[in-house]
């Protein structure tokens, strides 16, 4: 009697967990091949860093100030992206900026572009080659997304020696869209991505005096260029 009621026990909780199943729906192979065929992953330069004048720096004036110019050099470790091999493109100086700091404290200074830079397609990480000179600062990404909020976003400590590369995950939106970094809006299909700000760069307080020197090269992204290449032709633009 006890092994029947074991049993019909166990009847139950199968059909109880096939019952779950079938609430909670498998995994459907054919909407998996729709979501991953609908990504069109690309690396795209974004810039390179050879324009005089395009970078500035700044940072609050009882604090230090900062001096930004270009250099001859290339990260040894730097491969071109392939769309770009042969195209002979100018790529033959790195962004240097120099803080010469007033006091020892909790400072911070930022490495700005002179307009905010866009980027093509939904953006999924953001790189850049850095020289940290090996202190404990910390070098975060600044953008705005599609309602012009900007964020933050840590890229990591600059305590190594030499040429680094250094990336960041862009997070992924509410599915509300309206919430978190918001790339792309469902009223239009026309305008998605987030622009570039520059970037920040938080001293530690205990290394925040004398000199302190970082450089910048190659800044890339990779992106899914699926929803540009597939938009509508003849839309209208909302440009009036």
């Amino acid at each position: 009697m006890k092994r029947a009621s074991i049993a019909f026990a166990l009847s139950l909780l199968t059909a109880f967990a096939f019952a779950q199943a079938a609430d909670l729906g498998e995994p459907d192979p054919e909407r998996i091949g729709v979501e991953s065929a609908q990504q069109k992953l690309k690396e795209i330069s974004v810039d390179k860093f050879e324009n005089a004048g395009y970078w500035i720096s700044s940072m609050s004036t009882d604090e230090g100030y900062t001096t930004t110019r270009l250099f001859e050099g290339s990260p040894a470790g730097k491969v071109p992206v392939p769309e770009e091999k042969d195209l002979n493109l100018p790529d033959k100086y790195v962004l240097g900026t120099r803080v010469d700091f007033l006091r020892r404290g909790a400072s911070r200074f930022e490495i700005t572009p002179i307009r905010p830079i866009p980027i093509e397609g939904i953006a999924k990480t953001v790189s850049v080659w850095t020289v940290g000179r090996n202190y404990n600062h910390v070098i975060k990404l600044i953008v705005q997304d599609f309602f012009g909020r900007k964020y933050e976003l840590y890229m990591g400590k600059l305590n190594f020696q030499g040429w680094k590369k250094l990336t960041v995950a862009i997070p992924p939106q509410s599915p509300d869209g309206q919430s978190g970094i918001v790339q792309r809006n469902y009223h239009y299909n026309n305008h998605m991505g987030i622009k570039i700000i520059g970037f920040a760069i938080e001293c530690d307080p205990m290394e925040a005096f004398g000199s302190y020197y970082i450089y910048l090269d190659d800044l890339r992204t990779v992106a899914d260029l699926f929803a540009e290449d597939n938009r509508d032709l003849d839309d209208m633009v909302d440009s009036w």
